[in-house]
């Protein structure tokens, strides 16, 4: 019983966080658009998340070994409140970018420390239920999180200190809680050139993954904007996006599963190319329609970072599970931190519909990739299970490194 209340406040606290984490992204690009920030200027606030999100996932683990998991929680979300909050007194973008640091890193720093908890309490005997429970509360409160812009007005400190209000009471579940909190689990190794060595063909998806995430959820509102949507209609823009890629996964698992995981990537980079071109060439989509293609271009290009992180396993070994994930978050940090200054950028040159371009531009890269190194390497033999990845820490390999079993 005490492991089920520690497990429920964990989920409790991963539900708020996203909420407060998620909402913030399209609101301070509304938010930049009503105060006359350029498209560059909105880009520029998105690679800063990334940035941010990047110094959390490393130096996280390094604080919870110092100060233990409550203590480093709770200072990763007074960053986050902080960010928030003073984003109303500050009103310039290079500051803004700053804030979206501070609060890139809280969302890092904090699943970090959850995860560790998780990893901790969970046994094997219950991982896999414990997951799915993790998996669909962090996806469903992100869903719930791009539909927080219908209500809040953009450029108003009320809607900002309500994001913060959301982080901070994140902090309520995990702290009040009177389980004992778990031993430090060590830091993972950052070893990028271990994704690039055990699957050159991976480390190029989870670069395309980022650009297609990271862009259509950071500049994705600049394009709602830019083809007549309103508020409402752009966070059920942004939450169909959400949801087609999170329906999509068990499909997309399966069929990597079955078939050549490389064919499976081709195979979806095909379809998001054919979605971005449609969604980019057509004018005058009513707003269904509009809803219509970020649905389907959620389904295609959203589980490629996971078909990517199966296809890396194919070709590592169970002792190398935990900084291979950590490789796989460096590099989809990477791609994630140039993905929305290059897009709006070329959203500002170019006009709404350049973002779909660059993007597809990046499928149409892989594919090709993909074609050759199927010529330089054969399929692996034995497969580890596909498991749907998390792009959340670098230790989330620690919670999903035993689901990965070998057939």
């Amino acid at each position: 019983m005490r492991t089920l209340i520690s497990f429920a406040a964990l989920i409790l606290s991963v539900i708020l966080l996203q909420l407060s984490s998620g909402g913030v992204v399209p609101l301070d690009a509304l938010s930049g658009l009503k105060l006359g920030f350029s498209a560059t200027q909105i880009g520029l606030l998105g690679s800063a998340h990334f940035v941010g999100f990047f110094i959390g996932c490393w130096w996280a683990p390094r604080l919870m070994g110092n100060v233990g998991h409550s203590r480093a929680f709770a200072a990763f979300t007074a960053t986050g409140a902080i960010g928030l909050l003073a984003h109303m007194l500050f009103v310039e973008p290079h500051a803004w970018a700053l804030m979206r640091v501070a609060t890139g890193m809280c969302v890092a720093g904090c699943y970090t420390v959850i995860e560790a908890w998780l990893q901790a309490k969970v046994d094997n005997n219950a991982r896999a239920r414990s997951m799915g429970t993790y998996r669909m509360a962090d996806m469903g409160a992100s869903l719930m999180a791009q539909l927080v812009i219908s209500v809040l007005e953009p450029a108003s400190y009320v809607s900002y200190n309500i994001l913060a209000i959301i982080c901070c009471a994140s902090l309520l579940p995990l702290t009040l809680t009177t389980v004992r909190q778990p031993e430090t689990p060590p830091a993972p190794r950052l070893r990028p050139g271990l994704l690039i060595r055990c699957s050159p063909l991976a480390t190029a998806g989870v670069l395309v993954a980022a650009l297609s995430s990271a862009s259509f959820r950071m500049v994705g509102p600049l394009y709602g904007e830019g083809v007549g949507l309103d508020a409402s209609q752009i966070a059920w823009f942004l939450a169909a996006f959400v949801l087609g890629g999170a329906l999509a996964q068990y499909p997309a698992g399966w069929l990597a599963d079955k078939y050549d995981r490389r064919h499976v990537l081709i195979v979806l980079s095909v379809l998001t190319i054919v979605a971005c071109l449609v969604t980019a060439s057509l004018d005058g989509l009513s707003a269904g329609g509009v809803m219509l293609t970020a649905f389907l271009f959620g389904m295609f290009s959203f589980p490629i970072y996971s078909v990517s992180a199966a296809h890396a396993n194919d070709f590592a070994d169970s002792s190398q599970r935990v900084e291979l994930s950590a490789a796989l978050m460096f590099f989809y940090a990477v791609g994630a931190i140039a993905a929305p200054l290059a897009a709006s950028a070329l959203v500002d040159l170019f006009g709404p519909p350049a973002m779909f371009l660059l993007i597809a531009a990046g499928h149409a890269f892989l594919i090709v990739f993909g074609l050759v190194r199927m010529r330089a390497r054969s399929a692996a033999g034995p497969r580890t299970r596909y498991v749907w990845s998390p792009r959340t820490s670098f230790i989330i390999g620690r919670l999903t490194g035993t689901s990965r079993e070998d057939r």
